[in-house]
């Protein structure tokens, strides 16, 4: 009996800085079981990106060039289908980490101190949709 490769998941980035976005974007590339979609630097691009295509992972800013995270987790919180979302700031501060994951992030992370942990998260976000798939 032949086995089945998993599709990877589909991540896009929603972030406003060019040079973060190209480093971003490498780092996801490496892990094998996810697929780098795009980015989007505006609110309206990430809820245009998620209501046009299956995002399985949205990597997101706080900080956008139009709108802001809190805008695309809002929209988020009313889409039949969400995705994982982690949040990866500048703004590591409890009342914003409190609000987003009150709106559904999965993940938190301080782009200083945690940027190093994304392959980490990316992995363990995979697991978890698959354990989904598999119940």
């Amino acid at each position: 009996m032949a086995t089945t490769v998993p599709d990877p998941l589909r991540v896009l980035l929603v972030e406003d800085s060019r040079v973060l976005t190209e480093r971003l974007a490498e780092l996801i590339r490496l892990n094998e079981d996810v697929k780098f979609v795009g980015a989007v630097d505006t609110e309206a691009g990430a809820r245009s990106a998620v209501s046009s295509e299956a995002i399985d992972i949205m990597i997101l800013d706080l900080h956008l060039k139009q709108g802001n995270g809190f805008g695309v987790l809002r929209a988020l919180a009313q889409a039949p289908v969400r995705p994982f979302v982690v949040v990866l700031t500048n703004y590591d501060l409890p009342e914003y980490k409190r609000a987003a994951m009150e709106l559904g992030c999965t993940h938190f992370l301080d782009k200083l101190r945690d940027y190093d942990r994304l392959p980490e998260v990316l992995r363990e976000l995979v697991m978890q949709a698959r354990a989904r798939v598999r119940h």
